[in-house]
């Protein structure tokens, strides 16, 4: 699509985030199922929840602009999605899984702050201080960096679930490496 002026910009914008987050709908039911961890599942839940809301509140802004809605393809977003994809099914075992599900929410939600964000100042920029945007636009953005700050302090947590998973309780890494070279170490 050519983009001839700022409005065209403006709305270009606009329908790559709305198929952003229609993408990253699909792929949260996924993720959702896929996942063990309880705080994970609702966490997930939860942004699916907040995540129809935002594809609403976009509607609205449509709206405002008087334009129909209409999703033009995002390609990062679709790259992102394809990548989780691919995760799940290369993790071998859950927690694995949850940690490549989590990851996969931080870099959804670290490209529609960065989509919101600059959505934002053009929407300010020529449309002024609005309850369109600052109500429907900023209400989102409030909501994708609460998403991600909560995935961000999951992280460390669920690596640390899928290292205790990988080793025996009593086992530790040097218990492992004589147990493995025991048979080497004989004379």
């Amino acid at each position: 699509m050519l983009i001839a002026d700022t409005r065209e910009l403006l709305l270009h914008e606009l329908r790559e985030l709305y198929d952003a987050e229609h993408r990253f709908l699909e792929g949260q039911v996924l993720m959702v199922h896929r996942a063990t961890d309880p705080e994970l599942q609702r966490s997930i839940e939860h942004h699916i929840y907040q995540t129809r809301q935002h594809i609403r509140n976009l509607e609205r802004f449509f709206e405002e602009l008087g334009q129909k809605p209409r999703r033009e393809r995002n390609e990062a977003a679709e790259g992102l999605v394809s990548e989780a994809r691919q995760g799940l099914e290369e993790a071998r075992s859950d927690a694995l899984r949850d940690c490549t599900i989590n990851a996969a929410v931080v870099k959804a939600e670290h490209l529609e702050i960065a989509s919101y964000r600059g959505l934002l100042t053009g929407a300010r920029l020529m449309m002024g201080q609005s309850l369109a945007v600052d109500d429907l636009l900023q209400t989102n953005l409030r909501q994708e960096e609460e998403t991600a700050r909560t995935a961000e302090q999951s992280a460390e947590e669920l690596l640390q679930k899928a290292i205790q998973a990988e080793q025996p309780e009593a086992e530790g890494l040097i218990d492992k490496v004589k147990r493995r070279f025991s048979n080497h170490l004989r004379p």
